[in-house]
């Protein structure tokens, strides 16, 4: 496949910037991929294991005759990054995101890009608990979903190339309107996250008068529904301090269908619980059947080797 974009710029060198220049180098679809990252370490990295064609210092130097940025740092940080970027980013190019949330990434954003670049929100659906640069693999973004939340007025030649680079990369696309997207995505994503790390917060409570026993014979259950909770800290902060509407709305009608549960318990109404737990696995076969994971205890994702 011949290159969609000529120079192609990810700030931020973690899972997502890591994965998206493996499985653009997969397809062909960047004539040079050029990385940054804050931390130095990460840098050096990125450097020895060849994550990109080149590595800079600087998200200025990065963006540079760029005719892609990828913005792949936590949301808390996109504001500052955009306006840092602004004066030196080319006429034409296209700056594009890979946050959790939206609402609040155009409302930090969208002021700082010049007239004649556009923006292009987007958020892929996939992951794993895995951070840094030497997480990322070619396949992550295979058979999965990736939103682009276009704002009022976006080109839509440079929308339809940057559909065009998801789906060369292995995604699915689909666009949405940023508030619907940030509720849907505290359904999904952002409350189970949130009960994920509440679990494992009680288990560590337990540990303290079970003499570990809670983290020693963790079964599968425990390790899978907790395996979220080793996800970046500083991303899954900003992800709730942006999206805080949503995410409480949902944790709200979370706490009622727990409580609805406990008062099935509490009186034995084993026809209620059959009932909510038959529902509730069919929605889960219908992930499996709609191809967004498998019944394989590693979740369907590639093994990852450092």
């Amino acid at each position: 496949m011949s290159p969609l974009y000529d120079r192609v710029a990810l700030i931020g060198l973690g899972l997502i910037a890591g994965s998206m220049a493996l499985a653009m180098r997969r397809a062909g679809l960047a004539g040079e991929v050029v990385g940054t990252a804050r931390s130095a370490e990460t840098r050096a990295t990125a450097a020895e294991i060849g994550l990109v064609d080149r590595v800079v210092d600087t998200a200025a130097e990065a963006v540079e005759g760029a005719d892609l940025v990828v913005l792949a740092v936590p949301v808390g940080a996109m504001a500052a990054l955009a306006e840092e970027i602004a004066p030196h980013l080319k006429p034409g190019a296209t700056v594009t995101d890979v946050g959790s949330v939206k609402r609040a990434v155009i409302d930090t954003v969208a002021p700082h890009i010049p007239e004649g670049v556009h923006f292009i929100p987007g958020h892929p659906l996939a992951g794993t608990e895995h951070s840094g640069p030497r997480s990322g693999f070619a396949e992550l973004f295979d058979n999965r979903w990736c939103l682009l939340v276009p704002v009022n007025g976006s080109d839509r030649n440079a929308v339809a190339r940057l559909r065009a680079l998801w789906e060369g990369i292995g995604a699915h696309v689909d666009e949405m309107d940023p508030d619907h997207h940030d509720l849907v995505l505290a359904v999904t994503s952002h409350a189970p996250h949130l009960i994920a790390y509440t679990m494992v917060g009680v288990a560590d409570d337990l540990r303290r008068v079970t003499d570990s026993e809670v983290i020693k014979y963790s079964a599968a259950g425990f390790r899978d529904f907790t395996r979220i909770a080793a996800s970046d800290p500083t991303m899954w902060r900003d992800v709730f301090l942006t999206n805080k509407d949503a995410t409480l709305e949902i944790l709200g009608r979370f706490t009622e269908e727990l409580f609805a549960l406990q008062r099935a318990i509490r009186t034995g109404d084993g026809e209620q619980l059959f009932e909510y737990f038959t529902r509730t696995r069919a929605i889960r076969r219908g992930i499996i059947e709609a191809g967004q994971d498998t019944d394989a205890p590693d979740f369907g994702r590639t093994k990852v080797h450092s």
